[in-house]
């Protein structure tokens, strides 16, 4: 017997919220870990007064984006520290104390480091960078295949902002993340309230949440186009909840205000029924956010539910699906087309790919939605 009758009923959970097994155990895919998509550097640079050295330029060839790491940041009131894209876009600055923590990144191959103000010019106070992170060029980068299954049918989610404005608008409230300067996941915002799901395999503990930069507004600017949107970055903060069996951690992020306008992901509690047609909003390989929803393993053109009962890291905690998806899409949102609200979060490939069941998941964290 599959489950009983009251286990299928769909019960939509109105927080506004908005793959992985097959039947048999797949040990050779669960393994996972975040997707690589750089290569960090250990430097040791200073920026003082004492040396006479205020400014620095940091420049690796071809690379998508470069991040420094202080181990050292003491400044006094008056004084600050940028850091700025070639062009001198993107500027970040720096007053408080700071060790062992990662600056945000900036878009591009060169990133301009700058202290300024001059209170500290007697103490030998500054910065100092002890490592360094860079996105290795499009060519190096390795990418899992496994997860796409025949032809890759996914599409920019712009592409769907006419055709499917539910779907398009889900997709906004879905996040990609650099991890500690060189790894990739996706997140989603879940329910109105400053919370985001991802894997936890991605991450587990409000250290490595708060050294991982979450991106919304990722995306293409026009159907397949090469130009994106300019990303709006903040940091992770806090992981309220986090699980093994179930791959999933719960977190909130800093300077919610700046990302509440991309909107939130709902949660459908239920386990959803074989041949359900779903849809998953994400980014992989890092990639601007696509909508992986046509399928050309599925009867109809539509990825589906193949099996809404199979083993993940536990038994029965998985859906399986063809969903198009890769490296880089751990922790993406699998959304129901019957609902537009979430039903797995994916977090296994090998097709079928996989996503642990939100209704197993919401148990273990309704409170603190």
């Amino acid at each position: 017997m599959r489950r009983s009758a009251a286990g299928v009923i769909a019960v939509s959970v109105l927080l506004a919220l908005g793959g992985a097994a097959t039947a048999a155990p797949r040990t050779a895919v669960r393994n996972v870990t975040p997707e690589k998509v750089g290569t960090t550097d250990a430097v040791h640079r200073s920026l003082d007064y004492v040396s006479a050295t205020h400014s620095l330029t940091l420049s690796y060839p071809g690379a998508s984006y470069v991040k420094v790491h202080f181990s050292r940041l003491t400044l006094l009131p008056g004084d600050w520290f940028s850091i700025a894209d070639a062009h001198g876009g993107q500027v970040r600055q720096y007053r408080f104390g700071l060790a062992g923590q990662w600056a945000m990144s900036v878009d591009g191959d060169t990133a301009v480091l700058a202290l300024h103000g001059n209170l500290a010019r007697l103490t030998g106070y500054g910065v100092t960078v002890d490592k360094v992170a860079h996105g290795l060029p499009a060519s190096e980068l390795k990418r899992r295949p496994e997860s796409v299954c025949g032809t890759n049918d996914s599409r920019d989610a712009v592409c769907y902002r006419s055709t499917d404005p539910v779907a398009y608008r889900n997709s906004r409230a879905v996040a990609r993340l650099l991890i500690n300067g060189d790894e990739l996941c996706s997140a989603w915002r879940v329910g109105p309230n400053d919370r985001m799901f991802t894997n936890h395999h991605c991450f587990t503990g409000t250290t490595d949440a708060r050294n991982t930069e979450v991106w919304f507004n990722y995306e293409c600017a026009v159907c397949g186009g090469l130009a994106t949107l300019p990303p709006v970055k903040v940091f992770g903060d806090t992981v309220l909840a986090t699980d093994q069996t179930l791959d999933f951690t719960l977190f909130s992020v800093q300077n919610f205000a700046a990302v509440r306008a991309f909107g939130y992901l709902s949660l459908d509690v239920r386990d959803p029924s074989a041949g359900e047609q779903l849809y998953i909003a994400e980014h992989p390989g890092g990639d601007p956010t696509v909508l992986a929803m046509d399928s050309d393993q599925d009867r109809g053109g539509n990825c589906q539910v193949r099996n809404s009962a199979v083993d993940g890291y536990g038994p029965d905690t998985d859906i399986s699906y063809l969903c198009d998806t890769a490296g880089g899409s751990s922790g993406s949102p699998v959304i129901s087309r019957v609902s537009n609200r979430v039903v797995a979060l994916h977090h296994f490939g090998g097709c079928p790919n996989a996503g642990v069941r939100i209704d197993l998941i919401y148990r273990r964290v309704a409170s603190l939605l």
